[in-house]
């Protein structure tokens, strides 16, 4: 890192930015060395892999190790292409949504995803296309660059990437997982989290998964499964409320629960659920949380609850 980039990583933290973006990572070690950087002031700050060097997709081993040292990672289609070349790029991308979801890493897909709406008000129907296919492989996130930045369409461009990603998660298969069918658990947490999703996934009337949640680490785990419904989380932390905002389904609420008793947590979750239009009156919630509130890590409990005409009325 050069001596600009260090001041611009002080900066960061004085601005209290949410994500950071890391430029150009060749390993692990680049990410490591920011967050080594940013310190304890920068210790909330998600890092952002821009994966755009050959050499951090040469091999899994440096590819996942750069996942796994950054909070997200982003697919920098740019410089990557003309790293690789057009011809692997495509299957470079696939592999990188997926290693990302398979490590519980949220995932962007960027660059030139409706170039032509810089100076047209239409996307072509392979923008479309492309667009679409990041989101049926698994994306948290798609991103504009010069769309919105430079362009003369930015609203239509947006409305337009919102209509073509909503139309493809209304497809089947973008509502089906089969995401660790086939392995074990170690963290309670991480047991609970993907429980859920099996239950909202084979139980009919279910509305929405919500996650009480310090840290936003259970719906993260909870949106590498694909299911249609909203998984909500219920976060005290603003800064936990709004790292979740970038993950896959997941709706991040304010849910301070510093003035409720224990007995009372669950029915407030519920009728915040209605009071956002989330659930009605007759809809099962699968709710998750841990005995412990406000403690990392806690979450070691599940409940399938239903919407009253209490809770809808509250």
């Amino acid at each position: 890192m050069t001596e600009k980039d260090k001041e611009d990583l002080k900066t960061a933290v004085e601005i209290g930015v949410d994500y950071l973006a890391i430029s150009f990572p060749r390993h692990a070690e680049d990410m490591l060395e920011a967050r080594r950087l940013l310190g304890e002031a920068g210790k909330e700050i998600g890092l952002v892999a821009k994966v755009e060097r050959a050499e951090a997709v040469a091999d899994d081993a440096t590819l996942d190790g750069i996942i796994e040292a950054s909070e997200a990672v982003m697919v920098a289609r740019g410089d990557l292409g003309v790293e690789i070349g057009d011809a692997k790029l495509v299957g470079v991308q696939k592999r990188m949504i997926k290693r990302a979801r398979s490590l519980n890493r949220a995932v962007i897909t960027a660059t030139q995803m409706m170039e032509s709406m810089i100076s047209a008000p239409l996307p072509t129907r392979a923008e479309v296309f492309d667009v679409a296919n990041a989101v049926l492989d698994g994306s948290d996130a798609v991103m504009l660059s010069a769309e919105t930045a430079a362009g003369d369409y930015p609203l239509e461009t947006v409305e337009a990437m919102s209509r073509v990603c909503l139309g493809a998660e209304r497809e089947k298969s973008a509502q089906e997982s089969g995401h660790r069918i086939h392995e074990g658990f170690t963290r309670p947490d991480e047991t609970i989290a993907l429980s859920a999703m099996y239950a909202a996934n084979h139980m009919t009337g279910i509305s929405a998964i919500a996650c009480m949640t310090s840290s936003g680490y259970t719906p993260l785990i909870a949106s590498r499964i694909r299911s249609g419904l909203p998984i909500v989380g219920l976060a005290h932390n603003p800064i936990a409320q709004r790292r979740m905002a970038l993950y896959r389904g997941v709706v991040s609420l304010p849910f301070d629960t510093s003035e409720m008793t224990a007995t009372e947590l669950n029915d407030r979750a519920l009728e915040l659920l209605v009071k956002m239009g989330i659930s009605k009156a007759g809809d099962h919630v699968i709710l998750t949380r841990g005995d412990h509130m406000n403690a990392h890590g806690g979450t070691n409990t599940m409940k399938v609850m239903e919407i009253t005409d209490e809770h809808a009325k509250s």
